[in-house]
């Protein structure tokens, strides 16, 4: 099964403590179908917005720690409310979504349902949200600090040294290059083909062997 569309009262095992009645007060209002999707390797979540009779759909991967599953979740509300107010006249990541956005964030921060280290992290998130979790390497790297089962030998591609050779979670095996923007230019140590690789991809770095 490839998603679980929860009732309500089961969604609050997702979200901080103190966030949950202020969702539920956004997805009644807009009448909003909300789905817990598996683990997509893409994208965090995904907004479709009301059409033909149909509500406004969100789903936000359900193996997210509950502080980036909050975020995600306000990420796509965002685009619900500038559909609402614009429809399909402004650019999905436009200044409209930007505003709509951050005032999100900023409404929930005064809520207290962040900690500390997150509330800073957000605060350049505020003044001007990236598009994308690739966008927020900063932001993610704190977020990621919050995920309760974290497999032992496993870092951030951001966090291992220039050189470093890993395997990510498809047995693929790269060698870490230079920063291009947010992502690392890799050689795949099999075909020597490049790729680039997101900052914030979960990696295990393979020891060398000076045997």
């Amino acid at each position: 099964m490839a998603a679980t569309e929860h009732p309500l009262k089961d969604l609050a095992e997702f979200l901080p403590e103190g966030s949950f009645d202020h969702v539920v007060q956004y997805l009644y209002q807009y009448k909003v179908h909300l789905t817990v999707a598996r683990s997509r390797k893409t994208v965090l979540g995904d907004y479709r917005h009301a059409f033909r009779g149909n509500n406004h759909r969100i789903s936000v991967n359900g193996n997210l720690n509950k502080y980036e599953f909050l975020i995600t979740l306000l990420h796509e509300l965002a685009h619900l409310l500038t559909f609402e107010q614009y429809r399909n006249t402004v650019p999905a990541h436009g200044t409209e979504w930007k505003k709509l956005y951050s005032q999100l964030l900023v409404h929930f921060v005064q809520l207290k349902v962040f900690p500390d280290d997150i509330v800073k992290a957000l605060e350049k998130s505020i003044i001007s949200p990236a598009a994308t979790a690739n966008g927020e390497t900063e932001l993610l790297k704190v977020l990621r600090k919050y995920n309760p089962h974290k497999p032992e030998g496993i870092c951030l591609l951001c966090d291992v040294p220039l050189g470093t050779v890993f395997m990510i979670s498809n047995g693929k095996i790269f060698q870490k290059g230079e920063l291009r923007r947010k992502r690392y230019v890799c050689a795949e140590l099999k075909t020597g083909l490049l790729y680039t690789i997101s900052a914030i991809t979960e990696v295990k770095p393979i020891p060398e062997n000076k045997g």
